[in-house]
Parts: structure tokens; sequence; C-alpha cells
């Protein structure tokens, strides 16, 4: 069975049109990177727990505050290249990027050093207009950007 993964997509209106709240994925391998280095806040969920259950519990871990109030919005799933399934829900709402505690992972950095380090599992988070999202996001969940803009838009 395909790992799943569930996330938490916001969203706000603007005079010049939709922002999503996106992180840039923490560690050493997405340092440097900027184009495709985005991602909606979402993480694992196992057999037994509701895609949207997970969506906010990982909302949550990953951004170190509680969900905001509102009716989600369904916009389906897709297949990331390394064959993970996500599916996300769009939440519009307003939250400032500076309140956020960013969960952290453990891994061995440098590779083959033995040393376990500690990084954010997002290191920035920031309101981004859809056009600029675009070219930020994971290939694959682009779709999601398009699906908002038919469902919000």
């Amino acid at each position: 069975m395909a790992r799943r993964s569930a996330g938490l997509l916001l969203f706000r209106r603007r005079p010049g049109g939709i922002e999503v709240l996106l992180g840039h994925m923490g560690g050493p391998m997405w340092a440097r990177r900027d184009a495709r280095a985005w991602s909606v806040p979402k993480g694992e969920y196992g057999p037994d727990e509701e895609p949207l259950a997970a969506a906010r519990r990982e909302f949550t871990e990953e951004l170190g505050l509680p969900v905001p109030e509102g009716e989600p919005l369904d916009l389906g799933s897709v297949r990331q290249a390394g064959g993970k399934v996500v599916a996300v829900w769009a939440l519009e709402a307003e939250l400032d990027p500076e309140r956020i505690v960013p969960g952290t992972f453990t891994m061995e950095w440098p590779r083959g050093s033995g040393r376990l380090r500690e990084f954010p599992e997002l290191d920035r988070v920031a309101w981004l207009p859809l056009p600029d999202a675009r070219g930020r996001i994971i290939a694959a969940q682009e779709a999601f950007l398009d699906a908002l803009a038919r469902t919000a838009g």
C-alpha cells in the first residue's frame, strides 16, 4: 500500500487575488532550493486515522498552532513523484506566519557521519499569491492550487 499523507491549505482573498499559506521544507536537502521546495503543511497517517483528522493533526504538529475555524473544502488527492498519495483540504482563514512554532525531525547529518541533528519540518512559512506559489510548490501539489482556483476563485 502506498504511503498516505494529508494536509490543510490555508487561503485568503486579497485585492490582487487568492493567497495561500505554504511552508518551505526544512533540513539540509532543501536549504538552498526555492523552486519546488514549498509544500502544503501535511504529514503521513495510518489506516486507522481519517484523512481529514490527520490533516488537522499534522497542521498543528507542523505549525505549532491550532487549526483555524472554518469549513474545509476537499481539494482531492494526488500521487507525488515518490509514490506517496497526498489528500488536501483548503480552509479560508487568516494566520500570522510570525506566530508559527514549527515541529522538528531528527536525521543523520552529514550522511554517514553518525551524528544525529534536529531540523525544523518547515524552516519558513509564507503567504504567496497563487502565481508565485505555482513555481515554488512541489510539482504534484500544483493540482491543489488549480482546484482551489476553481473552487474558491
